[in-house]
């Protein structure tokens, strides 16, 4: 059973990483709690935006939109490779996935594929949205790449988590491209070699 951790516990894994974090507004207190529970967490997510532009894309992070409020994630990595934080708790990133990818994760072993949509994942996995149209032409930047490895590995380092704890959200949610541009086997090799 691995227990949220606290806003400050999470802004110190973050910075203890190297990373460079910049604190939204009121995020330490934002979240969407009254609409489901927030634990126990198992892993880390990862998405695009497809938006462009760093601060709107993090104020729409923050805010949402009508038809899905925010936060939609706990971290917003730009492409200079900063993170801005914009949630606490539960946030709409996940939607449902696959139970079975979860239980690879909780058992951090290979993933199968991604063919039901039957499981909470707001839940469970801290999100990480990362600023890209996803067009599959707009560049990933050594820094952004840099960022997203270093996020990944804080949480993981935090629970004592492998690199398989880590998926993209095309892995938990049939349908889903996210994050478009990079492999995530590329990106968990990476995650491994910095855990290590």
């Amino acid at each position: 059973m691995s227990d949220p951790m606290s806003a400050g516990t999470f802004l110190d894994a973050l910075r203890d990483e190297g990373l460079t974090v910049v604190e939204v507004r009121e995020w330490r207190t934002h979240s969407r709690n009254h609409k489901g529970p927030w634990g126990p967490v198992h892993g880390v997510m990862i998405h695009h935006t497809v938006t462009t532009g760093s601060a709107e894309t993090v104020r729409i992070c923050y805010d949402g939109h009508a038809s899905l409020p925010g936060p939609l994630c706990h971290g917003v990595i730009t492409k200079d490779g900063s993170v801005h934080l914009v949630g606490n708790g539960r946030a709409n990133h996940a939607g449902l996935g696959d139970d079975d990818v979860l239980r690879a994760v909780i058992a951090e072993r290979r993933l199968p594929h991604d063919n039901e949509a039957n499981t909470d994942g707001n839940r469970y996995f801290y999100g990480f949205e990362c600023e890209n149209r996803g067009d599959g032409t707009d560049p990933w930047p050594a820094a952004q790449l840099e960022a997203i490895e270093k996020a990944a590995a804080a949480v993981c380092r935090r629970y004592g988590w492998n690199e398989r704890s880590v998926i993209g959200h095309l892995e938990w949610q049939p349908g889903k491209v996210d994050p478009r541009g990079f492999g995530m086997d590329t990106m968990r090799q990476r995650i491994a070699e910095r855990l290590k």
